[in-house]
């Protein structure tokens, strides 16, 4: 038994660090100091701290330390686990000494409330004995030896969970249409295939606690009648597929995966499928098409997976956030879950907190909250003591919110009211002295590359709105391009094949409905207030 834990984050970010030359260095030290049957040292996903260096935190005592270098560990050996002194100057103080509850089943840390999170940084995720501590599995065992899969249903249903890859459809509605087929195959596949720029919320969710996505997936596979799964994973990401497959491993050795689970009458088993790094893969059919061999390219609808899906057969296709919040709810029953959020969007959201701010990471808040309060009480606020100017919600195809929508509660209710939605998790904010042209040019260019091509309203609708926006940063612009830039990206909405398509228009709206002005003076005055376009180097020139 250890009187200790040293929890240290290794995931690609602290790897990068030196994250893993610290764990040696604490292991050594460790020994030398006579520590190791007193001291263990586990690796864990990451703690959701970013631009802080190499994370740790040391239980019981709940202290965190970041910016952790080889020659800090001797100093952090001798004085706070031989001393029991805190090693001040590298404490990390945005994470608290303790936890306080809404109840035994929500942590809290300040404003954010973890239920999806709650295991990461605090097991290792490569021992499944770890989950199980943490009651890990406890939702499958209840489930398939005490309950119908139509009460799973209905659970999930209760929870008003709504799916967390942007959408944000019904989950338990979707399930209940596979439910209802008469098939002699179903499918439930987990969508990792996160290639939204700035949301990496699901590879973090997937190092950090890959069981409880294990878990969700059989839950949902016992619901509608599913016997296998896949879990499509970005090949870009490593240790999200190592650690899967370990995890897959072990519960299947645990009789947890495969036949006849917890001595019942349910099979299911799962395996991996890895993407090729494609951004149109995470629109579902499309997703589908490459487990299946080909090109991934999205699918006439209807039919929708649920009827057909994988191989004709109907399939639940949910994200990795969803998935993880399903053991969480069936443990803890649909009214608790309901507790949390507001009363039409109930639960938390997982974010990608990145951009012009002070502490970005990974965080999970409940719905509702305020976009000043993420940004002032958790993010700290702004760098450098600059302006917010807006910031977009859920990825490179989101809304845009302005300083008028600070106090805006972040729900799909009240984000409704103003064209707007949650999105798939990122959440990016930006200070006064961006360009916001600039910017909207940067998004173009992904989705100009990232379009698949299959239907003309994106492919070629993308690469004009390009050039476009490539006139105006270069001072080239006419007052009527703006125009014909507005106009182009309507009919894109209206008229684009899949989700990409409709959806990649949304920031040039949303920063032409806000910052027109900006617009126009590239335009009209041939001016970018920020220096940030070429078009200055232009003027310059011509001045001289």
């Amino acid at each position: 038994m250890h009187r200790m834990h040293i929890i240290i984050a290794m995931d690609p970010h602290t790897i990068s660090q030196g994250a893993r030359s610290v764990k040696d260095a604490l292991v050594r030290e460790l020994a030398l100091a006579g520590l190791s049957n007193e001291v263990k040292v586990v690796e864990t996903g990451s703690l959701g701290i970013y631009n802080k260096g190499v994370v740790l935190v040391l239980f019981p005592d709940a202290v965190y330390y970041a910016g952790v270098k080889i020659e800090d560990v001797s100093e952090i050996i001798s004085e706070h686990l031989l001393k029991g002194r805190i090693v001040e100057r590298l404490q990390y103080l945005d994470m608290p000494a303790e936890d306080t509850h809404v109840d035994e089943k929500a942590p809290r840390f300040g404003k954010q409330v973890r239920v999806v999170l709650k295991n990461a940084g605090v097991i290792d995720p490569e021992s499944i004995e770890e989950y199980i501590a943490q009651n890990g599995y406890e939702a499958l065992g209840r489930a398939v030896t005490s309950m119908k899969p139509a009460q799973v249903m209905e659970e999930v249903k209760a929870s008003s969970l709504q799916g967390r890859g942007g959408a944000f459809f019904p989950t338990g509605l979707k399930w209940s249409f596979a439910a209802k087929e008469k098939s002699d195959v179903k499918y439930i596949i987990c969508n990792a295939d996160e290639g939204e720029p700035g949301t990496f919320k699901d590879r973090l969710i997937l190092e950090g606690d890959p069981h409880a996505v294990i878990e969700g997936m059989a839950l949902a596979g016992y619901a509608v009648g599913a016997s296998k799964g896949y879990v499509y994973i970005r090949g870009e990401y490593h240790m999200s597929i190592a650690r899967m497959q370990r995890a897959i491993e072990q519960a299947r050795s645990q009789g947890l995966l495969g036949k006849k689970i917890f001595g019942s009458s349910f099979n299911f088993d799962l395996e991996i499928r890895e993407g090729a790094g494609a951004y149109i893969c995470g629109e579902e059919t499309a997703l589908i098409e490459s487990i299946e061999g080909k090109r991934g390219e999205p699918r006439n609808k209807p039919p929708f997976p649920p009827s057909v899906g994988l191989w004709g057969k109907p399939t639940i296709v949910n994200n990795v956030e969803t998935l993880a919040n399903i053991p969480q709810i069936i443990l803890n029953g649909a009214t608790w879950y309901k507790t949390l959020g507001t009363s039409a969007s109930p639960g938390t959201k997982v974010f990608t907190l990145v951009g012009n701010i002070n502490n970005p990471g990974l965080i999970e808040v409940p719905m509702g909250i305020t976009l000043r309060e993420i940004i002032y009480d958790i993010g700290h606020g702004i760098p450098n003591g600059k302006g917010f100017l807006f910031a977009q919600l859920g990825g490179t195809t989101g809304g845009i919110l302005t300083a008028e929508h600070l106090d805006l509660p972040l729900a799909t209710e009240t984000l409704r009211t103003i064209g707007s939605g949650m999105g798939s998790g990122a959440l990016l904010v930006v200070d006064d002295s961006q360009c916001v042209v600039d910017l909207v040019k940067t998004f173009v260019e992904f989705f100009n590359h990232e379009s698949c091509g299959i239907c003309t309203m994106c492919r070629e609708g993308n690469g004009r709105l390009l050039e476009l926006l490539e006139k105006i940063t270069d001072g080239k612009g006419r007052p009527q391009d703006i125009e014909l830039m507005e106009n182009l990206a309507n009919a894109m909405m209206r008229g684009a094949f899949c989700g990409l398509g409709q959806a990649a228009p949304v920031p040039i709206l949303g920063c032409l409905k806000y910052f027109r002005q900006e617009f126009i003076q590239h335009v009209s005055d041939k001016f970018c207030r920020s220096g940030k376009c070429a078009i200055q180097t232009a003027a310059t020139t011509q001045a001289a």
